[in-house]
């Protein structure tokens, strides 16, 4: 009996190694879907210290989605250009909104030229939580949101369904309403920007322009300070990152003339598959936002159902 038992606790001790290592070796998947009614071309920029993933800028259609794997310790941001332009043969080009300065589809390491919203996130290895957010500090051009799913803690949904770029005062406006500036960038002085004098959470203080988005979009970032209500945490997630929804404005950013596909980037867009169309705009203000396991929380789940048959049987 002593001997059952022992073997009983290796066995459960070496599944507990077993999550935490998988965990450990597997980062984070980030599911990218376009919901727009017009082609986008997502960015992504890996922060100093991080691996690059297999794209830094791609097409992706409506209805389109696509996967990436990021390895514990990553962090970065992801953001979504429009109105791009690529020439057929040159590859050469550019977007009206978040361009990256690149003139390729690929953003090869540079990032979103304001205005852009941004989701970013630091993944964590092993049991740590993975920080992550949406971002207006640079501000809008695009409805976004970020769910986590397979993970364990809060990990709430954060977003800004609202098409901010229908609201945007005079003096923010990007042309005819293609995009929303931030105040910082549109005014440039140091107590819109959180710069100088003002470059602390006791002197920057919210504007009425922060404001504004922060009432259109609660949860997510509106000025250099407001961490209270906008990063969220969660652990061993996988996340999705939505552009558009049923529920957010489908107006088209400007018309756009696409020279490339997404087989140039390495993986061609796929049709979103039903399960990833069920509303989620319930989880949003709940903050239910378990959908779908993870496929590391897949394979652990896999490994213990047989270590609990081994269990029975010995």
């Amino acid at each position: 009996m002593d001997l059952i038992m022992s073997c009983n606790c290796s066995v459960y001790i070496s599944l507990i190694v077993l999550i935490s290592f998988c965990r450990g070796i597997s980062g984070a998947t980030f599911t990218i879907i376009n919901r727009c009614e017009y082609t986008i071309w997502p960015g992504i920029l890996a922060n100093a210290g991080s691996a690059r993933l297999d794209s830094t800028g791609f097409e992706l259609v409506p209805g389109g989605s696509r996967s990436f794997q990021a390895p514990p310790n990553w962090s970065g941001r992801f953001w979504g250009r429009t109105g791009c332009t690529f020439d057929p043969n040159t590859g050469q080009g550019s977007c009206v909104t978040a361009d990256c300065g690149s003139n390729q589809v690929e953003c090869n390491g540079a990032g979103a030229n304001p205005p852009a919203t941004l989701a970013e996130f630091t993944i964590a290895p092993g049991n740590a939580q993975d920080f992550y957010d949406l971002s207006l500090v640079d501000g809008y051009n695009l409805p976004m949101v970020v769910d986590a799913s397979g993970g364990s803690g809060a990990c709430m949904s954060t977003g800004c369904v609202t098409d901010l770029n229908r609201q945007c005062p005079n003096e923010l406006r990007v042309g005819d309403g293609v995009a929303c500036k931030s105040a910082c960038e549109a005014f440039g002085s140091p107590e819109y920007c959180c710069s100088g004098a003002y470059g602390s959470p006791d002197t920057c203080k919210p504007s009425i322009y922060s404001e504004m988005f922060k009432a259109a979009c609660p949860r997510s970032y509106s000025y250099a300070y407001d961490d209270a209500t906008s990063t969220f945490t969660c652990t061993g997630a996988d996340y999705t990152i939505t552009f558009c929804t049923s529920s957010a404005s489908q107006k088209s950013a400007s018309p756009t003339t696409s020279t490339t596909n997404s087989s140039a980037s390495g993986t061609e867009s796929q049709e979103v598959p039903k399960e990833l169309n069920t509303p989620w705009l319930p989880d949003f203000f709940t903050g239910d936002s378990s959908k779908t396991l993870s496929s590391s929380t897949s394979v652990i789940a896999s490994v213990a159902s047989l270590l609990t048959l081994f269990l029975l049987y010995s």
